[in-house]
């Protein structure tokens, strides 16, 4: 049983090519949205990691050192029977995330990636060289060396039951990856043809069969840029909100949820304060339903 609700923040913008997502959780954590929603006393800010400044680094040793540091707090805040919820940044903070989950659980585990993008490149495909464009691909064990292992030796999370939910803008590279790898996605035109409650009861079926439990990464670009315009890389054609909040208090409310993280809020986009509202409401949604969620032994 959950204990509480502890919300991290990871305040790194140093994967995008908008910078602006390092201000990401300290405005949040600074909004009327957060004060509101702070009254919950499930709800606990647990404290807000930054890049360690490193004389010389390249940023990917950055974000390998946030990464390790956030691998570390949510482990942590697992082992001590809370439930982690991670506010970024850039989606590059998911690989310490996922790494710190699959650490306390002791063995990979399932994931439902929503996101506007596949986030699947390595080093060696990327057309940019931006490190949030990588983050899925890491966890599975590709990339770049200093961003895997951070948990436990090989892969993070298990292929079998990790689903991508929502993808509308990715390159031909990644989606080979990932079908090579056996992950599931349920691109834009199919959610199109079938419905998003079925792509995503499907999706959610993939992600609970692991053994370990599952998480939930939400890039908040997935949805459309009027509903959520503070985001640093917006995509025409989103997910319909309300449907999506439904499927994640879904999961919320079953059995195996054991972390989840919102990224790529971008506060310099925010019109009229509509982002952190939503991230806000969505935290709202899912504490309710987190008392019942399965956590590592």
């Amino acid at each position: 049983m959950t204990n509480r609700i502890r919300i991290i923040g990871a305040a790194s913008g140093l994967g995008a090519q908008d910078h602006g997502c390092a201000d990401g959780p300290v405005a949040f954590h600074r909004s009327q949205a957060w004060h509101e929603l702070a009254d919950d006393p499930q709800v606990d800010w647990a404290r807000t990691l930054f890049p360690p400044q490193m004389a010389g680094a390249a940023p990917v040793e950055r974000v390998a050192a946030l990464c390790r540091d956030l691998a570390d707090e949510v482990a942590l805040t697992l082992c001590n029977r809370d439930f982690p919820f991670v506010i970024g940044g850039d989606h590059s903070v998911a690989i310490g995330t996922w790494s710190g989950v699959a650490r306390a659980a002791g063995g990979t585990v399932g994931l439902l990636w929503i996101d506007a993008h596949l986030d699947a490149h390595t080093p060696e495909t990327s057309y940019t060289g931006a490190l949030h464009g990588m983050p899925l691909a890491c966890l599975l064990g590709r990339g770049d060396k200093r961003l895997l292992g951070i948990g436990m030796t090989g892969p993070q999370v298990d292929a079998a039951h990790t689903a991508v939910l929502g993808p509308r803008s990715f390159e031909p590279e990644e989606a080979l990856l990932l079908e090579r790898l056996g992950v599931r996605v349920f691109a834009h035109d199919e959610i199109a043809a079938r419905g998003l409650a079925a792509c995503f009861a499907e999706a959610a079926a993939i992600v609970g069969g692991a053994a370990g439990g599952f998480g939930v990464s939400l890039d908040l670009d997935v949805l459309d840029p009027g509903t959520a315009p503070g985001v640093g890389s917006p995509e025409p054609d989103g997910l319909p909100l309300r449907g999506l909040v439904e499927g994640i208090a879904a999961l919320a409310a079953g059995q195996g949820l054991l972390a989840c993280e919102i990224v790529e809020y971008n506060p310099d986009r925010d019109r009229h304060g509509l982002t952190a509202r939503l991230i806000a409401g969505l935290i709202g949604e899912v504490v309710p339903h987190l008392a019942g969620s399965r956590r590592p032994a």
